[in-house]
């Protein structure tokens, strides 16, 4: 199971990489944007904060097969490390897919409201198919439904592709993804944070050290009493 943050912010990708698990980065156009800064230059940043091992999903913004190839090609080139072309699942990008397959150059087919849309990016060539599960649940659809059916399409024929979950609006909608078997997960960093967050914990942790401090004096620890 992969977490994934869903950002180009560098100072939230900074914080969250070394606190947390993190797998990866995926941006999409606009996420980009509302960096306000020239974008090879911010993606290259965010490639040497997370490290050459971790997945970077930068997504493409033509509109034919052969354009979308000659994006990904550039910056597959100027990016390097465990990188992934983002592509939405047009005609033209299961297209590109293909080709770009042929070259090995990884794809993360993109924009995919239905399980068959999956099916497609898969057979085309795609290693992680990305299902946006607020999306559809936003026009009465059901997302995380979505989620499990591509992972038992994927399981049923063999399929190498993995899901990876995106669009989540609250925590909720992670671990019912989770629990339908997703392969990885992308969200914003303040749903990231979430996933920790409870009341309970913090009162658990206040009720510890409040009653140590009692028996040993204001900030003793285990390695100064």
């Amino acid at each position: 199971m992969l977490i994934l943050l869903d950002t180009a912010n560098l100072e939230g990708i900074r914080k969250l990489n070394d606190m947390y698990p993190i797998d990866g980065i995926t941006t999409n156009p606009s996420i980009i944007v509302k960096e306000k800064t020239n974008f090879i230059d911010l993606i290259k940043e965010i490639r040497s904060i997370i490290g050459t091992d971790k997945m970077l999903h930068v997504q493409t913004l033509g509109t034919t097969a052969l354009e979308i190839v000659e994006e990904a090609e550039y910056l597959n080139e100027k990016i390097g490390g465990n990188f992934y072309v983002k592509i939405p699942v047009t005609d033209e990008g299961i297209k590109a897919m293909k080709i770009l397959k042929e070259k090995s150059i990884k794809v993360s087919a993109t924009s995919i409201i239905t399980a068959l849309q999956g099916l497609i990016a898969a057979k085309a060539g795609a290693e992680y198919v990305i299902p946006y599960v607020n999306r559809i649940d936003n026009i009465s659809g059901d997302g995380v439904g979505v989620v499990s059916e591509m992972v038992c399409i994927f399981e049923a024929y063999g399929f190498k592709t993995k899901v990876l979950a995106a669009s989540f609006k609250n925590v909720d909608q992670i671990k019912r993804a989770c629990l339908a078997g997703t392969h990885a997960i992308t969200a914003a960093q303040d749903i990231i944070t979430q996933l920790l967050q409870h009341p309970l914990t913090d009162w658990s942790v206040e009720q510890f050290t409040k009653d140590w401090e009692n028996m040993y004096g204001k900030g003793k620890r285990t390695n100064n009493i």
